[in-house]
């Protein structure tokens, strides 16, 4: 009897964390250059002012804060999600990893502060489907049966 296995090409984990990483802080700083991201973090702060019935949110945040937790979920998330096996525990890391930057949403708001989070929330959406491509067509390290 012969069995079929299945080989797929090696994968290396951190030269992809870092190219998918980039490539998300690319992504949402294209969005934010054509305004996008600024539409999106104004529509949320009106939401959120008509649910606080708030006149307005006094404090903003740094422009290099937001860059920063934006380069830190993407690199983070792609790195996570290429360090756990399975595919099932990848795609929790992903949705918790979204659902937790939406959450910062109203934390900021109560917080006086005008919520922008649209540019790690699109990082974030676009490194972990990149992330979760590149795991199912690659054996990683952290996917290796022991022998």
């Amino acid at each position: 009897m012969s069995s079929i296995t299945r080989r797929e090409p090696q994968g290396n984990v951190w030269v992809t964390a870092v190219l998918i990483g980039s490539l998300a802080v690319l992504l949402a700083a294209g969005f934010h250059w054509l305004g996008l991201i600024a539409r999106a973090d104004a529509l949320l702060a009106a939401g959120l002012c008509d649910a606080l019935q708030a006149s307005g949110f006094p404090k903003s945040q740094p422009a290099w804060s937001l860059w920063l937790g934006t380069a830190v979920v993407a690199y983070g998330l792609t790195l996570a999600m290429l360090a756990v096996p399975g595919t099932w525990r990848r795609v929790v890391l992903w949705v918790s990893l979204l659902l937790l930057v939406a959450g910062w949403a109203p934390v900021l708001a109560l917080a006086s502060h005008a919520p922008t989070i649209a540019a790690p929330f699109a990082a974030a959406l676009w490194a972990g489907a990149c992330a979760l491509v590149y795991a199912g067509s690659r054996q990683l390290p952290c996917d290796r049966q022991p022998a």
